[in-house]
């Protein structure tokens, strides 16, 4: 059997993290059985999708990795589709025509309430032949079996068993003849030839309607897996008042995808003790029977620290291709100053995120607005001098490296019986406009000779403004 998985978000918003890691594990499992993964958009709330939202998912998948197969396939390009699926069942005797007021079905669904009774359609028109007297709009119904039960072996959940009993006849299309979203899904995973539905288990519920309407057309189920909710660190239901739940939120926010994929891959899922694997390590070690069956909770901790992992570890280039986009929402053009592979090199120790480093790098490209109280501090009199002979010894420097920028750093120190830290300290507000940066020698090869001098002289200018005359 040739595996084919696919992921179904709604565009009525965002790729939420759920979503996400529902795509991760079926592009996973695809992946690793040389099967198949396919994007189907469901968009037949017409109300509620919008074009924005496709593109916020497209640009999510794209972002996380998760290259797709087949497909985007969208359902508002497919209803002539199920209308023929819709006459089949209708033909065949397995769908008919419900002409029940709205009235009607207010006031059976009250009385069941009253009677303390599970709200259901009755099946008032199961058996009509032709349209009652003065009728009007309609629906078209299934015609649910109302005998045996619907086994689902789930793979995550195990075996679960609905009673047919339990299940009314459920609407496949609207009065104005628009497809449902149970019999959309259906006709879809029909057509597509879905082995495997990976889904949240909020979509338990819709797996005996749906196998019944694919045992009616004469088609055998796919094998579900239904992985648990993802919960927010108070164990609650995961919302925006947790923070980050859109995968583009991680990207502003200054995560790496791969950082964001590890973390989503582990909600829920794991392999002994191991805690970061590779893309290609997951596709070899994941499997569904591995999912968790309950809920896990968001840990923003552990994401942080999986993403200075891979801030640290990683290609210093693939780091910059994706620092390229925060550099520029801080205003900066990265051409202004050191390639940022370098700048890489030089924060990845101290940045926990993308955004983090690319405020830090501000001084590598912006110039100095003020010194404030670390000015106060350090750019005084009595440095001065030393400064003065520093920046002799820079200009003059044959090669401007790390190695000779910290020899020039330590020999006027000593001239001037300094402790390194002395001189090396207003050197670095003299350069950046404050107290923290990378070490001197590469703070300043990174800004660059003529850089560097322009700001030891901005310095210099501004300790004999400060000097009593």
């Amino acid at each position: 059997m040739t595996i084919r998985t696919r992921f179904a978000p709604s565009p009525t918003g965002y790729l939420h993290i759920g979503g996400a890691r529902t795509a991760l594990f079926s592009w996973l499992y695809a992946r690793k059985h040389g099967g198949a993964f396919i994007l189907r958009i469901e968009d037949t709330d017409l109300e509620r999708s919008t074009a924005e939202s496709i593109n916020a998912i497209l640009e999510g998948m794209t972002w996380l990795g998760l290259e797709y197969d087949e497909g985007p396939f969208h359902q508002t390009h497919r209803f002539a589709r199920y209308e023929e699926v819709k006459q089949q069942l209708l033909n065949e005797g397995k769908a008919y025509r419900c002409y029940c007021s709205r009235e009607r079905l207010e006031q059976l669904r009250e009385g069941q309430m009253a009677r303390k009774e599970k709200p259901r359609y009755d099946g008032h028109c199961r058996n009509l032949t032709a349209p009652p007297p003065g009728a009007g709009d309609y629906v078209v119904r299934f015609k649910s079996p109302q005998e045996g039960v619907v086994v689902v072996e789930d793979q995550v959940r195990g075996r679960v068993v609905f009673q047919n009993s339990e299940l009314d006849d459920l609407i496949i299309a609207r009065s104005d003849g628009s497809p449902t979203y149970n019999f959309t899904v259906v006709v879809d995973d029909l057509d597509m030839r879905v082995s495997h539905v990976i889904r949240g288990d909020d979509h338990l519920n819709n797996t005996p309607r749906q196998v019944n309407i694919l045992q009616a057309l004469g088609a055998t189920p796919p094998v579900y897996a239904h992985v648990p909710m993802i919960l927010g660190e108070d164990g609650k239901r995961l919302s925006k008042r947790h923070g980050a739940v859109s995968v583009m939120q991680f990207r502003d926010e200054g995560y790496l995808p791969e950082a964001v994929l590890n973390y989503l891959v582990r909600l829920g899922w794991s392999h002994g003790d191991q805690e970061i694997f590779t893309a290609d390590e997951l596709i070899e070690l994941f499997d569904i029977a591995d999912i968790n069956n309950s809920a896990s909770a968001v840990n923003a901790g552990k994401l942080l620290w999986l993403n200075q992992y891979y801030i640290k570890s990683g290609d210093p280039a693939h780091v910059a291709h994706h620092l390229s986009w925060h550099v520029g929402q801080v205003g900066l053009d990265p051409a202004a100053g050191p390639p940022l592979t370098e700048i890489v090199v030089a924060l990845r120790e101290r940045a926990k995120t993308l955004k983090e480093m690319a405020e830090q790098c501000i001084i590598f490209y912006r110039d100095i607005a003020d010194y404030g109280v670390a000015g106060d501090k350090h750019l005084t009199a009595a440095i001065a001098a030393p400064l003065t002979i520093l920046r002799q010894g820079l200009a003059g420097l044959a090669e401007w490296s790390d190695e000779a920028i910290h020899q020039v750093v330590v020999s006027t120190a000593e001239l001037h019986e300094l402790k390194l830290g002395k001189l090396a300290q207003p050197l670095r507000v003299a350069v950046t406009g404050g107290t923290v940066s990378p070490s001197i020698d590469v703070t300043l090869r990174l800004l660059g000779r003529e850089r560097t001098l322009q700001r030891i002289d901005r310095a210099l200018e501004y300790i004999n403004g400060r000097t009593p005359a």
